[in-house]
């Protein structure tokens, strides 16, 4: 006798759906085994954890098109390290200078976040610092502006014992840029990052009004709970007072008067939390929901129009 999850019943008609049925399944039950537990299998099926976009790839929904990039002449750049006490290491970064322009120069300044298991030198994807402030948009270059990335770590730049890169970007490395000139005069000092450096952006404007004069984000990695944050990535936030205080849903309304650009994929497992951020921030922010997922293609191609909307509000 034929069972009824028996392939005999499969309709030929639906392969595609029941195979994403079967894979689903799969990354379902692999999920469950590395998280452990109904609470692990709650978050793949809402797509918190990685199974979901498995699934997206297997089936295309991840693809975007790779944008055209051009870019003038590029500037100088500097990398180096230096000792930082907040997160008592030595840490890399690198500062990017825009075309025609150089160290000494005043210039607005980006602070550009990576994301996990990133550093300093990846912290972009598909171009370096340099190409960033020398892109061209619709041949037009970019307003001047420098940019500085930095090694975060993987604590998702915010305070953990012994280590707290949200202190390090606010209290060392951008005094370290403004005694170069960067980021010295009002409104001129912006924020962006991907993924967890994404979530580090919105965190630290939010943490500190008056520091940041924009803000854009690509594919933010935000949770809204600690327990759902806690089960995809334990070392995300030090306790539960730590995700309250950093929780960046609870406290958009500090963006208040601050120009803000958000974009994810519609298929980005973080999308959900995406969506309940939007929900609350300025009714002027930006707002980019499209096809993608939590991956380089969809990063690359938001890089150009986050650098726009930066040098738009600090120049």
């Amino acid at each position: 006798m034929v069972g009824a999850d028996s392939p005999d019943d499969v309709d030929l008609a639906s392969a595609r759906v029941t195979r994403r049925r079967l894979l689903y399944w799969l990354a379902g039950g692999i999920g469950a085994v590395v998280v452990g537990g109904a609470a692990g299998v709650e978050l793949v099926n809402h797509g918190v954890l990685p199974g979901k976009q498995i699934l997206d790839q297997l089936d295309g929904a991840c693809s975007v098109p790779t944008p055209a990039l051009s870019f003038a002449s590029l500037g100088p750049s500097e990398s180096g390290r230096f000792f930082s006490g907040a997160r008592r290491r030595s840490v890399g970064y690198t500062i990017a200078y825009p075309p025609g322009h150089g160290p000494g120069d005043e210039l607005p300044l980006v602070v550009m976040l990576h994301g996990f298991g990133d550093n300093h030198t990846t912290a972009l994807k598909g171009m370096t610092p340099d190409q960033a402030v020398a892109l061209r948009s619709n041949g037009q270059l970019l307003a001047p502006m420098a940019l500085v990335t930095v090694d975060g770590g993987n604590g998702y730049w915010n305070p953990h014992p012994g280590d707290d890169p949200m202190a390090m970007v606010v209290d060392e490395l951008i005094p370290f840029c403004q005694r170069k000139r960067l980021g010295v005069a009002q409104n001129q000092i912006g924020m962006m990052g991907i993924s967890m450096g994404g979530y580090g952006a919105l965190a630290i404007a939010e943490g500190y009004p008056g520091l940041v004069s924009a803000v854009a984000v690509i594919s933010p990695a935000i949770w809204t709970s600690y327990s759902q944050a806690r089960a995809a990535s334990a070392g995300a936030f030090a306790s539960a007072s730590a995700f309250a205080k950093g929780d960046v849903i609870a406290h958009a309304h500090s963006l208040q008067g601050i120009p803000v650009r958000v974009a994810s994929g519609v298929d980005d497992p973080f999308h959900p939390g995406v969506e309940k951020l939007v929900g609350v921030l300025p009714a002027d922010s930006t707002v980019v929901f499209s096809a993608g997922c939590h991956t380089d293609p969809f990063f690359l191609e938001q890089e150009p129009p986050s650098l726009v909307f930066l040098s738009r509000h600090l120049t």
